[in-house]
């Protein structure tokens, strides 16, 4: 069942949006060589704990830690260790959920560890240009094939693929609702996007082939043949007029650009 939002619970969803994009700014700024995965664990529990908020990801159906850390050839839900020691040269995927006062925020960013090369560099650049234009398909009447028909189109012509075993989701009071937001797909096909929709919208980009495998942990998905994989998210909101709010993006406006 899809859940639309009234102003109100939009500007709940917008504060819980506001505190996590002050999360990640922090575990950003310390993901240098060095690091451990643990260690920005620990700092994003401590920062959303901080704000009154819940690590919703904590314990969801087992899952051990605050932010999913996956590096590399991870393409998503990589455990944080102590023994995952960041190197010079590694990307790092980092995303994360949180809950206040019963709404949900959900963002992701990958991010270089010291000097990358050019290649995961326009691997990441990539994939965040791929959430924009799929999120500029975010509009009343639009179908969710547009969204991830964009988002493939741009990142096949790049020479780059998108992961189809995940997919971004429908967002509320629950971390996952309906729908699911493919990064792939038929303009003009799927579900038509009405006003009060709120949406997780997340490509996962990979650097060759889309396929997947999960490790032993039961965790941890990774591309099969371990080229590099990006991810980016946000919260959004669909509006009546124009593109989508963008919930985990304090401040941002259409008008001054992406």
């Amino acid at each position: 069942m899809i859940s639309l939002k009234n102003a109100s619970q939009i500007a709940k969803m917008r504060e819980a949006g506001k505190i996590l994009r002050e999360v990640e700014d922090e575990v950003r700024l310390a993901v240098k060589p060095g690091v451990t995965t643990a260690e920005l664990d620990v700092l994003a529990e401590r920062l959303i704990r901080k704000h009154h908020a819940i690590p919703t990801s904590l314990h969801y159906e087992g899952y051990p830690c605050t932010i999913c850390a996956s590096v590399n050839d991870e393409v998503v839900h990589g455990i944080p260790s102590d023994r995952r020691v960041l190197q010079e040269g590694d990307i790092l995927s980092v995303d994360c959920t949180l809950m206040l006062d019963g709404w949900q925020a959900d963002s992701a960013f990958t991010v270089g560890v010291g000097e990358i090369t050019p290649e995961a560099q326009k691997l990441i650049d990539v994939t965040e240009e791929c959430f924009w234009l799929g999120v500029k398909q975010c509009l009343v009447g639009n179908r969710l094939g547009d969204v991830g028909h964009a988002i493939e189109a741009h990142a096949r012509a790049n020479g780059f693929s998108a992961v189809r075993e995940f997919t971004g989701h429908g967002i509320g009071r629950e971390m996952h609702e309906d729908p699911a937001v493919y990064n792939y797909g038929d303009p003009g096909r799927g579900l038509r996007l009405r006003a009060g929709m709120t949406l997780a919208v997340e490509p996962m980009i990979c650097q060759k082939d889309w396929h997947l495998s999960v490790d032993e942990d039961g965790w941890c998905a990774r591309t099969v043949d371990h080229g590099l994989c990006a991810h980016y998210e946000h919260t959004v909101a669909v509006r009546e007029d124009g593109y989508p709010e963008i919930l985990t993006l304090p401040g941002f406006t259409w008008e001054a650009g992406v």
